[in-house]
Order: C-alpha cells, then structure tokens, then sequence
C-alpha cells in the first residue's frame, strides 16, 4: 500500500468515527442513549485531538447532570455546546483549538475501548480464573 493510500485509508477511518461519535451525541441529547451506553460504544481511535475532546465533552456532561436539572439556562447552554461538537464532528471536521485545549488537564486519561487481538481478550478472560500459560 502506497503512502498516500494509508493516509487517505487513515483519514476515512477518522471521519468514519467523527461521525460515529456525532451520532451517539445526538443519542445522548434525545435521550435515546445513555451516556454509559454510548462510551461503551465510543470508536477506537488513534491520535484524533477532537475525539479525545469529544470523549471528555461526553464525560463533563454526564457530571452535570445535577446542574442540568436544576439550573435551565446551564442546561440549554450546555446542550447547545454538544450539538455543537456533534454537528463539527458530523462534518468531519476537526474541533475549534479552544475546546480541545479546555481538555488538555485530562488528555491521557480517556478511557477508549481498545481494539484487542484475541490473545489480549483470553488474557482479559483467563484472569479472574487464574490460569497461567
């Protein structure tokens, strides 16, 4: 595979979980998710700044629930910064600096699902049972 065929490969894959992520904002938003669901769900990714934003985004949201419920105006706003982040992400765009800069404090700690081989997935089995090669 030549070098420009993996970067445009690499650059679908991107926009293909761009968008993947948009959808389950916009799940979370009309409720038809939960937030838990759609982290569980959350595409792989490598090195992707405004994935990593929009994991963390989803995250903050989450926390806030409280506030939500008790504070209108922070809903709405906080809503309208999602579907902001979903309809970039949407568009394959990558995130304003400033929002993926208002995460750097975490960068590092996202909890994306890895993609494992199926030697790592008996590993994961195995060890509640304790069995040792």
């Amino acid at each position: 595979m030549s070098a420009t065929s993996s970067l445009m490969n690499n650059n679908n894959e991107q926009i293909k979980n761009r968008k993947a992520v948009s959808e389950l904002i916009f799940q979370i938003l009309t409720e038809k998710k939960t937030v838990r669901e759609a982290l569980s769900e959350y595409p792989p990714y490598e090195s992707d700044r405004s994935l990593e934003a929009a994991w963390h985004a989803i995250v903050h949201y989450e926390a806030d629930e409280d506030i939500r419920a008790k504070e209108i105006d922070y809903k709405d706003a906080q809503n309208e910064y999602m579907e902001f982040i979903a309809f970039e992400l949407k568009a394959g765009k990558d995130l304003p600096q400033n929002i993926i800069d208002s995460y750097s404090d975490y960068y590092g700690e996202t909890l994306v699902p890895k993609k494992h081989t199926i030697k790592d997935l008996w590993g994961i089995l195995t060890k509640p049972l304790n069995i040792r090669k």
